[in-house]
């Protein structure tokens, strides 16, 4: 059976390398939304440590249904998701390279978190070369044992997919080295050498 895997935002390294290790995934967009995991948020690395990324979202249900999650966008979320990024990121070695590939999803007004989520991942694993072929769920999918729905939460430990390697960071001289951030932070310290770590 295929990995199934949730929709999130700017996913972490551990998310990217099991996407890098199947050649087939399913994104769960029936299943319920759940707070403080990283369907909406991410983390990067800032001057000052960890910095969450998160995306706000419209008041809803108990139990909606990922795809149908809305983006609250009377907020300023974009301006400054973008503002943290340039000053995380725009002194490490990759990021000029990468700034037009990423400065447009924070000019697009996204409706629905999945799309936002959905066109990121695959800018990310067209710029990472990863070739999985991704599906979608037409209904919701039993959680299993290991399921890395559950798994994959910023509260629990990588899965076992994810295996720690040490890279050149903007602020690991004052901060160290903070491991499994989102793919971003590999992407612009390490350019094409990212996929190496995958």
């Amino acid at each position: 059976m295929s990995t199934v895997l949730s929709s999130v935002y700017l996913g972490n390294i551990d998310y990217y390398t099991v996407l890098n290790q199947n050649e087939e995934v399913i994104i769960d967009e029936f299943e319920y939304f759940q707070k403080q995991t990283f369907r909406n948020r991410a983390v990067i690395h800032g001057a000052n440590g960890a910095l969450k990324l998160i995306v706000p979202l419209v008041k809803r249900g108990i139990r909606t249904p990922m795809k149908d999650i809305k983006i609250d966008n009377t907020q300023r979320w974009q301006h400054l998701h973008w503002r943290s990024i340039e000053s995380a990121y725009r002194s490490s070695p990759y990021f000029e390279f990468f700034e037009d590939d990423f400065a447009p999803f924070y000019e697009k007004e996204y409706n629905f978190l999945v799309d936002l989520n959905e066109e990121l991942q695959h800018k990310i694993m067209e710029l990472l070369g990863i070739d999985v072929k991704i599906k979608k769920t037409e209904k919701f999918l039993p959680i299993e044992d290991d399921d890395l729905r559950v798994l994959m939460h910023p509260k629990k430990k990588p899965s076992s997919h994810y295996k720690e390697q040490e890279y050149m960071q903007v602020f690991s001289d004052r901060n160290g080295f903070l491991p499994n951030l989102s793919v971003l932070d590999l992407l612009f310290n390490e350019g094409s050498n990212a996929i190496s770590f995958l």
